[in-house]
């Protein structure tokens, strides 16, 4: 059974059973796509140390805002993936490790937390979605709570099944 936080057209968490080990499957959603489609197996102790620090940052407003203001998203994020300069990595969000390493991802604020996002890898399932740009937008306090009680269920789950933590 997967346990849900936060809404799929938006932005979801989704985690699956407990295992005995540090490893679990989570799956997560962005603009009604799952962005873990190549790898949900995710290694809990960086999972939720990097889920943590993007809520703080949101949360903080320590995010961008938009880097292109008057433009639609989908162009916003083709100008900074165009960008080979270190203005692009201002931008960069939810590098959250080998799961998500098959999607391109920014963010900024522009009233909403605007995640946009794009598949990159030849072998993507669903090849419809290859050179398409994702777009999510999102209250930051509900990406912030979304995240956090993922990530508190998880880490609550990991210390029961790995005692020494």
């Amino acid at each position: 059974m997967m346990r849900r936080f936060g809404d799929r057209a938006t932005f979801a968490v989704e985690i699956g059973e407990v295992e005995p080990h540090q490893l679990r499957i989570v799956d997560l959603w962005a603009a009604g796509k799952r962005l873990t489609i190549g790898d949900n197996w995710a290694f809990l102790p960086f999972l939720i140390r990097v889920m943590r620090s993007s809520a703080a940052q949101v949360r903080r407003r320590d995010i961008k805002p938009c880097p292109f203001p008057g433009r639609a998203p989908e162009e916003i994020f083709r100008l900074l993936h165009a960008d080979e300069t270190e203005f692009r990595e201002q931008f960069w969000f939810m590098r959250w490790g080998e799961t998500v390493d098959n999607v391109s991802m920014y963010g900024y604020l522009d009233d909403d937390l605007v995640i946009v996002f794009e598949f990159w890898r030849d072998d993507h399932p669903f090849p419809e979605d290859l050179g398409k740009v994702f777009v999510a937008s999102i209250p930051p306090e509900e990406f912030v709570a979304t995240v956090e009680e993922a990530a508190h269920l998880l880490d609550a789950e990991l210390a029961n099944v790995d005692p020494r933590r």
